[in-house]
């Protein structure tokens, strides 16, 4: 091997070997110089695999039919610079190959494919064991109520509507791997020992997990009590590990039944790992009687309780996930698909709560009805109208009071209800709802509002029904003395 020189001479390697070696024996034997190795080399060992690859924290697979999708989304997760590693497809049979030889953290595909649609990809995905955990994300524009139904029985995680764009839900799947990941999961261990204790703390800190630690059951309950928000979606922690046999009073079977009958935490909700020394049918017996989800035997190894410990947790994020599922379905059951305001059925099942609630009062109520709806559908069509009514929906919803809320009544009506609003101020309120909605320019079509308004209050203690009327009451008298005006009820 040759180098050139600044004299343009050619000159061994050896030569500045030669030259060279007393620094480097200098910089060899110098412990700073070897500890600022060893660093360098533990920090390059978080990016490094022994096989000199890229590690990466989380993998993807993608599955659209379309190459340029595809290429999108590839691109969206690589601008976000994490370490995710994405692997596309363009079909569910081509998922599946993948699947069955690699792991994912989430699998996103979109509804449409050539072979099945992502529906039926996830029902494939379920009846596997290997994959049955998996999450599975359903990219749509056209999430309704009865796909929404349909693909949460199939075993869907979550829907995106990808009418937000690529870069959107590059940031949803991110958030979703961070709330899923190790750095998480939030464990509560109950532990009298403390060299056991620490040692367990250390196993599950070096997969990132938070650890809480508490020497009794009392404790952990008085911490259990202290934050219980009857929730799941908002439960402090992801699992309970507690030794079965604990000093002081209660031992750790006496928590665990207080955290299933007391708290009222199902095992889905909270699940409850329990460590036991002892390998008898009867104690294994009785700790599963007692609420436990899973036991590990005492010594604990660390491949077993790590494994354990994940796999309660995926438990717990897949019910977390379901919950939420419910009430979006809820929220959607409760909302004008056309207005995206809520629906009558909102006003019979919350809005009966709210006016027999003395902290919502005073109650004020309008009823607001399109003039000549009627005449705008005959004229320019029933597409119009649906733009009308919708256009109209929102420049109510977005022009009252964050508590207020906006109802489709029916047909061509609204209801608003504003809790903590006196009649007086809703009147000034609904004036300036009318001004607005008369200078919208709705694709060329102006409407105008004809609105009631009444209120429930500690000195007019009327029911719901009873102030709809008056405020319907009130409405009717707009109406008739030419429209495009507020009219307040009388007492």
């Amino acid at each position: 091997m040759i180098v050139s020189c600044t004299k343009n001479e050619s000159v061994p390697v050896t030569h500045h070997v030669a030259i060279l070696k007393p620094t480097f024996d200098k910089i060899i034997n110098n412990p700073e110089y070897m500890r600022m190795g060893r660093e360098i080399e533990k920090k390059v060992s978080e990016f490094i695999s022994p096989s000199g690859r890229f590690k990466v924290s989380s993998r993807i697979l993608v599955v659209d039919s379309s190459a340029s999708a595809r290429a999108l989304i590839m691109k969206a997760f690589q601008n976000k610079g994490t370490m995710i590693e994405c692997v596309a497809c363009k079909s569910a049979k081509e998922a599946l190959e993948h699947l069955e030889d690699e792991t994912f953290n989430v699998v996103t595909t979109s509804l449409l494919l050539p072979d099945m649609d992502g529906l039926e990809l996830c029902r494939r995905i379920r009846s596997n064991k290997n994959t049955r955990l998996t999450p599975v994300i359903v990219i749509s524009g056209d999430a309704d109520e009865r796909l929404l139904m349909e693909g949460f029985s199939a075993g869907v995680t979550d829907y995106f509507d990808k009418s937000r764009g690529h870069t959107a839900l590059a940031d949803f799947v991110t958030r979703y791997l961070e709330c899923t990941s190790g750095t998480a999961h939030r464990i509560l261990l109950v532990e009298d020992s403390p060299t056991v204790a620490t040692a367990i703390s250390r196993m599950l800190i070096k997969q990132g997990m938070e650890v809480t630690h508490y020497a009794s059951a009392e404790d952990a309950l008085e911490l259990l009590e202290a934050t219980d928000s009857k929730s799941a979606l908002n439960t402090q922690f992801d699992l309970v590990l507690t030794d079965f046999h604990l000093d002081g009073k209660m031992t750790g079977g006496d928590l665990l039944h207080a955290i299933r009958a007391r708290l009222k935490y199902g095992p889905q909700e909270l699940p409850v790992l329990v460590m036991t020394g002892s390998d008898s049918i009867e104690q294994q017996v009785e700790v599963f009687n007692a609420g436990a989800n899973d036991y590990v035997g005492k010594p604990v190894t660390e491949q077993a309780l790590i494994a354990r410990v994940r796999s309660l947790v995926l438990v717990r994020q897949q019910y977390c996930a379901l919950q939420r599922q419910k009430q979006q379905m809820e929220i959607l059951s409760m909302t004008d698909s056309l207005t995206t305001t809520f629906n009558r059925r909102y006003l019979m099942d919350y809005g009966y709560e709210m006016s027999t609630d003395p902290d919502e009062l005073p109650l004020a109520i309008m009823i607001i009805d399109l003039d000549h709806f009627k005449v705008i559908n005959d004229q320019h069509g029933h597409l119009k109208g649906d733009k009308v009514l919708s256009s109209v929906g929102k420049k109510l919803k977005y022009n009252i009071p964050a508590d207020g809320v906006t109802i489709r009544y029916g047909g061509e009506e609204f209801c608003i209800l504003l809790p903590n609003y006196d009649i007086d101020k809703a009147g000034q309120l609904a004036e300036r709802l009318r001004s607005k909605v008369e200078q919208m320019d709705i694709d060329g079509v102006n409407v105008t509002l004809s609105i009631g308004v009444s209120e429930i209050s500690t000195d007019h203690p009327d029911d719901l029904e009873t102030a709809l009327k008056k405020a319907d009451v009130a409405l009717y008298s707009a109406k008739k003395d030419g429209r495009n005006r507020v009219e307040i009820a009388s007492t």
